[in-house]
């Protein structure tokens, strides 16, 4: 009878052993959990139309509490804004003309800047881009690229909605037209930013905040992100995070990026990038590595970094 009591004891204590260590992993899990907003990822494209629900749940799943969808084209700006419906308080959109499909401002709707005008009201739709310059493959005329941004520009004067602007190899004519309308610009992120210190400064002095993506691991440029990021140039306070995913993956396994960089990735965070993420399909929950690159770089928590670019994503685009 005693023998029996005391394994029945020894089994509760067994229990309660495995109580404790499972409470401790989930513990753990929300600790490791940050609490993240994704400025840029293009949902909308077709590469997730068949488990869009999935890489959401996976998102939040890592930590990534909101996500704007880019809006691109009117169409993808309609697109974009019907999935804030479809995932209300998760998802919120930005409605625009990228550079590369300036040209079809007036093609797609002889009412262009009505139609994103009207998206742009609505409240789920946060800002008005991804607009601005790409001189780097000029898949429409530089010429018609800058009218249609200047137009986009007032339009989100207009709106006073944020402006999610694209910039690449054009910087002098991107300060040179938001110059145009300085005294009544509203809130505006170079996304996903890949140029020089002196261009930084630039976008900084002109109050711009500037978006990082998984760009980050190929840059060994002396003059580019990554020294930006050591030599603490780039204030949190003006700091945003994004995926822009399917496309910029963060290849965390390349030879480019420092070993000290590669062991502050958490192996929670790289089991998201690792299991879900590829070449040929980036995902929203790959937003923890890429923050924790950062903090890495900037030599600064990724607890830090992860809660100044959440409560900076809040203030710009007006999150719920």
């Amino acid at each position: 009878m005693a023998e029996s009591s005391q394994v029945t004891t020894s089994a509760d204590e067994v229990a309660e052993k495995l109580k404790e260590i499972k409470l401790k992993k989930i513990e753990d899990e929300v600790a490791a959990s940050y609490i993240l907003v994704d400025i840029g990822a293009n949902l909308t494209n077709s590469k997730y139309s068949r488990d869009l629900d999935s890489v959401i749940e996976r998102a939040k799943d890592a930590g990534v509490r909101k996500i704007m969808v880019t809006g691109a084209s009117v169409q993808c700006s309609k697109d974009a804004l019907r999935l804030t419906r479809l995932y209300p308080g998760m998802l919120y959109s930005s409605a625009g003309i990228h550079p590369h499909d300036a040209k079809t401002w007036t093609d797609e709707d002889p009412n262009c800047y009505e139609v994103i005008k009207e998206l742009a009201s609505n409240p789920e739709c946060v800002a008005v881009g991804e607009c601005g310059l790409d001189f780097n493959r000029n898949f429409s005329p530089p010429d018609i690229q800058m009218e249609v941004f200047e137009k986009q520009v007032q339009l989100a004067c207009e709106v006073r909605k944020p402006l999610f602007l694209h910039e690449r190899d054009a910087h002098d004519d991107m300060v040179r037209i938001l110059s145009k309308f300085k005294d009544r610009l509203p809130p505006a992120v170079l996304h996903c930013f890949t140029g020089t210190t002196a261009q930084c400064l630039k976008y900084l002095e002109m109050g711009l905040y500037i978006g990082l993506t998984g760009f980050l691991w190929k840059d060994k440029s002396d003059d580019g992100v990554r020294s930006i990021l050591e030599n603490n140039l780039l204030p949190l306070d003006r700091l945003l995070v994004e995926t822009d995913a399917p496309f910029m993956y963060p290849n965390v396994r390349g030879s480019k990026i420092p070993a000290n960089i590669k062991q502050a990735l958490s192996e929670r965070s790289l089991s998201y990038l690792n299991r879900y993420c590829t070449f040929q399909r980036n995902e929203p929950c790959s937003l923890p590595v890429i923050v924790e690159m950062i903090a890495a770089y900037m030599k600064r928590s990724t607890e830090e970094v992860a809660m100044a670019t959440t409560i900076n994503a809040i203030k710009l685009f007006g999150f719920s």
